[in-house]
């Protein structure tokens, strides 16, 4: 018996991926980080939870991963997708990151003045050009607020996790697919 012959197929236990392949895959993808920064807007502007450094950060995190994935949804099958879906994987995994530095460490600083966070925002200017989005109006400890009893760095840690699973998969049908 082969190798080849022993291995299964791509993603042979899930088959929802195979019926919706890499496009609808990484399409969607960007559709759940989108829906995450529409929530993180809502709560923001009409529940007035008011957003820290790291809450921005990680909104910024997922307008890329989607710009990611989409660009990766446009292009042709194969190689040409799968550097798209790599980034979109790679950009998962510094969500991941933000989100449980957030949650195990910045949660419980009473000040996230000047951190990673608060820095990369100031150099990207996305909070002086789009303030109603990026920038942090509550320090760490101000917002630490749950929703259905899980907070907020876990649910963006679980969303996180879901669309690089989801990323990587497509990287990796790519580079099967690959002429």
């Amino acid at each position: 018996m082969t190798a080849a012959a022993g291995r299964a197929p791509a993603a042979a236990g899930w088959p929802v991926l195979q019926r919706l392949g890499p496009r609808r895959m990484l399409a969607a993808a960007a559709a759940v980080c989108m829906a995450a920064l529409a929530a993180a807007l809502v709560t923001q502007h009409v529940f007035d939870m008011q957003p820290c450094p790291w809450c921005v950060l990680q909104r910024l995190i997922f307008v890329l991963i989607a710009l990611a994935c989409l660009a990766g949804a446009a292009l042709p099958a194969g190689t040409a997708r799968g550097g798209p879906a790599l980034a979109a994987a790679a950009l998962s995994l510094a969500g991941v990151a933000a989100a449980l530095w957030q949650q195990l460490v910045a949660a419980s600083s009473a000040s996230c003045d000047l951190t990673l966070a608060d820095r990369l925002m100031s150099a990207t200017g996305l909070d002086m050009a789009l303030p109603q989005v990026f920038a942090p109006f509550a320090s760490c400890a101000d917002a630490k607020v749950k929703l259905l009893g899980v907070s907020y760095p876990l649910w963006s840690l679980t969303l996180y996790v879901l669309v690089g699973v989801t990323a990587a998969w497509a990287w990796r049908h790519a580079r099967r697919t690959a002429p």
